[in-house]
């Protein structure tokens, strides 16, 4: 074979490499778009569902009777909220946001009891959900519910997103608590070792048992509460049934 022919050969065998190549990054490609799609398909449309579709499954709960959250305002008062939330959930993040301080000013005023219940529903996109509800059962346990609440807030303040959940590190949550009031070298080793993770499997099981499968679930008055087109309006309708 001549000079001419080999390099001819070998150039057509690069050609066909590089074309082999090319169809596989292309279908590489189209294979992560589908899957990235698929996940926001899960995540966004899940979380849109979720809001609606569990309002019959959802058992009469009632406040103050569970041993996994939080709560504000006297147990007495004429109305209840229980919201069901999970730390990494975007909608949870949103109506926390909407309803915080209302909610915070009618329990002051007597008019309504507000538990807040995390749990894990969204550990299969990091384990940022599990860190997180234990750095919360721990601060809860270590300095007490008016910590717990502010360190509570302070999590969804400074909420990562779900493309990213793992970007809040162990450093960042025990930053947080200290934040809100706890003391480090309370829950610092705590953290970083999740060691309240058997609380948020137990927190996650009675959320599951009550007939909970999506976030947030919020529960007025012993009922599920899905009125509401969009997480704003949700929040208008929350406040104004409460108030």
């Amino acid at each position: 074979m001549s000079a001419n022919s080999k390099a001819n050969a070998r150039a057509q065998k690069a050609a066909e490499m590089r074309a082999a190549q090319a169809r596989r990054e292309n279908r590489r490609r189209i294979l992560t778009i589908a899957a990235v799609l698929a996940v926001m398909v899960t995540i966004v449309g899940g979380a849109i569902a979720i809001s609606v579709l569990n309002k019959d499954e959802v058992k009469a709960v009632a406040a103050g009777s569970s041993d996994y959250g939080v709560s504000i305002g006297d147990k007495d008062a004429p109305h209840t909220v229980i919201i069901y939330e999970d730390f990494l959930c975007p909608f949870c993040g949103e109506l926390e946001a909407a309803t915080r301080d209302d909610l915070a000013k009618l329990a002051a005023d007597g008019k309504v009891f507000v538990e807040y219940r995390p749990f894990d529903l969204l550990s299969r996109l990091g384990d940022y959900p599990i860190r997180a509800t234990s750095a919360f059962a721990l601060v809860l346990e270590k300095s007490g519910p008016e910590v717990a609440k502010k360190f509570h807030d302070l999590l969804y303040e400074n909420q990562p997103s779900e493309q990213d959940p793992d970007a809040a590190t162990n450093d960042d949550l025990v930053d947080l608590a200290v934040e809100a009031g706890a003391t480090e070298s309370d829950v610092r080793d705590g953290i970083e070792n999740v060691s309240h993770k058997s609380w948020v499997t137990r927190a996650t099981k009675e959320a599951i048992g009550s007939g909970v499968s999506g976030t947030p679930t919020v529960i007025v008055d012993g009922k599920a509460f899905d009125e509401g087109t969009t997480v704003d309006d949700r929040a208008r309708r929350l406040i104004a049934a409460v108030d």
